[in-house]
């Protein structure tokens, strides 16, 4: 016997018993996305390295440690590990700064990542996301969170916190930057090897590691003294103190958490998470912020943008398991001509039915469709002689007899 082939490791299939779940979070997608402006925008699986090393930054887990490269014909591709930067090079390529700002844009996909998976994360997961460009005022950074917000509650989900903080401007950022190394300059040996590199490189991330034992020294007085300090510039204050507003307005509720920063290195000034209670230690959701920098340095105009995603397979975790639909129908008959001719009628109106394609007996395929479909419908020697189809209900029991030509309008009244 020839050896099985598993799936790779950090992989699924999605069966389908699971597709009406990735429907569900698709065509709500689809549905609120558009009332707020957004299209669509599907863009390759994998792009040049070059793009997410500029792009999501060098310092990063994602560019350093987890990103599928491989080489082609003297390039260097990689399998993208998010879609933001695709997103901005599309952007860029396709001359969209022409069209009337703001430029709206929504996507979903696979994304890859060579890391442990953990709780609804694998190497090959699925984002969903917007991106909004051309509108520098807080007004655009209250609507993607307000989207986010109000399309997770189309999923039932209302146990979210929001948390946001801001980042502020490069040159703001830069004095913060310095004074972080500062007051942990005496902790140095005793940060964990990731804070170590980032101390030079991102001082900020610092704020986002994970170990406890970096946590605990994030909590020291005249660390977190530093750390908790308003280092933003006026500008970027009064951004941020606006998008507060706004929120308020909005009825969004929301939590400032100072050692938010997000794990790219292309924000600035807003950043913002949602997070549930029903994930464990790695509960985020959805994640975001402004990236007014990126289209500039990956070679197009300044542009101001902001955005985010969200991991569809978390979510599936987080809503319940929908129920499989019946069939409309299920057509029980010994002459398979007749059954295809009916499907076919049936399936052109509309409907959606099935016939046994094995021509087993008439009780277990009656048996099969009282399983499978909301309606039998009969077709025996008499039926197929008179025109005519007998209709089971198969909730009720009832049956009745209708003319070929009224079934699929009248089948619903048995």
């Amino acid at each position: 016997m020839a050896k099985i082939i598993n799936v790779v490791k950090g992989t699924k299939d999605i069966l389908p018993q699971d597709a009406p779940m990735w429907h569900l979070l698709e065509k709500n997608a689809l549905d609120i996305f558009t009332k707020y402006g957004y299209k669509e925008i599907r863009t390759p699986i994998f792009e040049v390295t070059e793009l997410f090393a500029r792009g999501v930054g060098d310092t990063t887990d994602i560019v350093n440690k987890e990103m599928y490269t491989f080489e082609k014909s003297d390039r260097s591709l990689t399998l993208r590990p998010e879609n933001t930067a695709g997103v901005v090079r599309s952007y860029i390529e396709n001359s969209m700064s022409r069209l009337s700002a703001p430029v709206k844009l929504w996507y979903k996909g696979p994304m890859f990542r060579y890391e442990r998976p953990q709780a609804g994360r694998q190497r090959q997961f699925h984002q969903v996301g917007v991106e909004m460009f051309g509108v520098k005022d807080a007004t655009a950074d209250a609507e993607v969170i307000l989207l986010a917000v109000n399309y997770l509650k189309s999923l039932g989900l209302n146990d979210l916190e929001v948390e946001i903080n801001s980042l502020g401007c490069p040159e703001c950022r830069e004095v913060y930057k310095n004074k972080i190394k500062e007051v942990l300059k005496p902790e140095f040996d005793n940060l964990c090897e990731d804070c170590q590199n980032r101390y030079e490189k991102n001082p900020l991330r610092l704020l986002d590691c994970k170990v406890d034992s970096c946590k605990e020294i994030f909590e020291k007085p005249e660390i977190k003294a530093v750390i908790k300090s308003d280092f933003i510039c006026e500008s970027c204050a009064g951004h941020y103190s606006k998008l507060k507003s706004y929120l308020d307005e909005l009825d969004v509720k929301y939590i400032e958490n100072k050692l938010l920063v997000r794990g790219l290195d292309y924000y600035n000034r807003t950043v913002f998470e949602i997070k549930s209670n029903n994930l464990g230690s790695q509960n985020a959701v959805c994640g975001g912020g402004r990236y007014d920098s990126l289209v500039k340095n990956l070679g197009g105009e300044d542009t101001p943008a902001i955005g985010w995603a969200m991991g569809m397979e978390r979510l599936i975790s987080l809503i319940p398991t929908i129920e499989p639909k019946k069939l409309d129908g299920y057509i029980v008959s010994n002459s398979p001509a007749d059954a295809f001719k009916l499907a076919s009628e049936l399936r052109d109106a509309g409907l959606v039915v099935e016939f046994d394609l094995q021509n087993k007996k008439f009780t277990k395929q009656l048996e099969k469709a009282s399983k499978v479909a909301n309606y039998a419908f009969i077709l025996g020697e008499d039926e197929v002689k008179n025109n005519m189809v007998s209709v089971k209900n198969l909730s009720t029991s009832t049956q009745k007899q209708l003319d070929r030509k009224q079934l699929w309008s009248e089948y619903k009244n048995v």
